[in-house]
């Protein structure tokens, strides 16, 4: 097993751009809006002060009743959802309760890499998209020509999904959208012997699985990984596992799925993912992954 280290950026986006950071904020634009939420991790000092940012809604750590924080809609005419692309895809961003937007728009290089892969095969192709959320890597495997398995413990996430996949014309595309426990269906399609060529993992710090099962990533990461092992055909194109807000180096992520990938010899790419700031070019590092390809 080879490992390189690299710097994965989300620099192909054009209706999305992150206009500044600093002071522990970000100043995003999704689509035709414009939102403030915080980042502990922009601890330096933005271009121009916070408090000018000219912002439609701006997410209130501090606000709220539960202590999750609340969105402050600063533009009345600021709809709670609203339509965005990333190339050919479609989808809604929309305010959440726990200050996301419907998608996490780091991920694009994944999306484009997947693509290329897919598309590049020569071969029909079946993926298996795990933590899958609102489903912008399962289209884009989708629109490259794969069959998909998307799994995620929110039907209301799926749900969404469903939705992008109308959205982005991609109805004629098999995506098989499933609510469930990752290390349950895991565990069940290795029994059944099913097989993928391509696994994407994108597993929380901490959740819920459909029936109050927990997840804590570095307990049942480990488990997850030796179940996905038995998934992958004998010639696999590719496996991303990427983690956010965890105590881990890309280092030691990168060599918990080298373990389990040692048979098909390959490569790692690891590192940070971040996000370039539209001007200066500064970066917003936003999570750690590790990306698996067969020389």
């Amino acid at each position: 097993m080879k490992y390189d280290s690299t710097l994965f950026l989300a620099d192909d986006w054009s209706d999305y751009a992150l206009l500044d950071s600093g002071d522990g904020h970000k100043f995003e634009r999704f689509g035709n809006q414009k939102i403030v939420r915080p980042d502990p991790q922009a601890f330096w000092r933005p271009h121009r002060p916070v408090q000018s940012w000219n912002a439609d809604a701006w997410f209130d750590p501090k606000a709220g009743d539960d202590d999750r924080g609340q969105w402050r809609r600063l533009n009345n005419k600021a709809p709670d959802t609203w339509p965005m692309h990333w190339n050919n895809l479609k989808f809604m961003a929309r305010r959440t309760p726990f200050r996301h937007l419907g998608v996490f728009q780091e991920h694009s290089v994944h999306w484009a890499f997947a693509q290329e892969k897919l598309k590049a095969a020569g071969r029909p192709t079946k993926v298996l998209n795990l933590f899958g959320y609102t489903g912008m890597m399962s289209l884009a495997c989708a629109e490259a020509g794969a069959e998909v398995v998307h799994l995620d413990a929110s039907p209301k996430s799926n749900g969404f999904g469903k939705d992008h996949q109308s959205l982005s014309g991609l109805d004629h595309e098999t995506i098989r959208w499933i609510a469930d426990d990752a290390m349950k269906f895991v565990a069940r399609e290795g029994r059944r012997g099913n097989k993928y060529d391509a696994i994407i993992l994108d597993p929380p710090k901490f959740g819920r699985g459909t029936n109050g099962e927990t997840w804590k990533f570095e307990e049942d990461l480990p488990g997850l990984l030796d179940g996905i092992s038995a998934l992958l055909v004998d010639d696999p194109l590719f496996v991303i596992l990427t983690a956010y807000a965890v105590r881990l180096s890309h280092i030691a992520l990168a060599q918990a799925l080298g373990d389990r990938l040692e048979a098909w010899g390959g490569r790692i790419e690891m590192g940070e993912m971040a996000i370039p700031e539209q001007k200066s070019g500064r970066l917003l590092p936003t999570a750690i992954c590790a990306r698996w390809r067969p020389d």
